[in-house]
């Protein structure tokens, strides 16, 4: 769901250059994704906000299974420092900030991915372009996702 949720991303970013958009990666599909996890917040360590959104792109575009070797390729495919993103996916900041994510997420109440919060409303699950799109417009016309 969340590479399919990747293109409505990019369409709500091209479409609206004022929109906010914060990514945060929660590893809910076991080892493997924790391990990707772990090598995205290390790349967001050092990559700007642009190459990190390439980096997010190339690795949610990615076919079939996402592990540690292709979330690799990713990151070095755009610049990153391959040496630094050993040493910091197993570091103390990429362990708290990933657990930063985890109570976020309890508090939240989501147990799945993707996850969205606009405004004040959090809404777990692929949610159309379309839908996405009312709610941030809805949210900027009267303050609720719904007027």
């Amino acid at each position: 769901y969340c590479k399919r949720a990747l293109n409505s991303v990019a369409k709500l970013i091209e479409a609206d250059p004022k929109l906010r958009v914060v990514l945060k990666d929660f590893p809910i599909l076991g080892p493997d994704s924790v391990e990707v996890a772990q090598i995205a917040t290390a790349a967001r360590m050092q990559l700007d906000s642009q190459k990190f959104w390439d980096f997010h792109r190339k690795l949610l575009s990615t076919r079939g299974h996402i592990g540690k070797q292709q979330a690799m390729a990713a990151a070095k495919e755009v610049g990153a420092d391959m040496t630094r993103i050993e040493k910091d996916m197993s570091s103390a900041e990429t362990k708290a900030a990933l657990d930063e994510v985890a109570a976020l997420a309890a508090q939240l109440r989501f147990d799945g991915t993707p996850a969205w919060v606009i405004g004040k409303e959090a809404i777990v699950g692929g949610v159309p372009f379309a839908q996405l799109k009312a709610k941030i417009e809805n949210m900027r016309k009267c303050g609720k996702t719904a007027c």
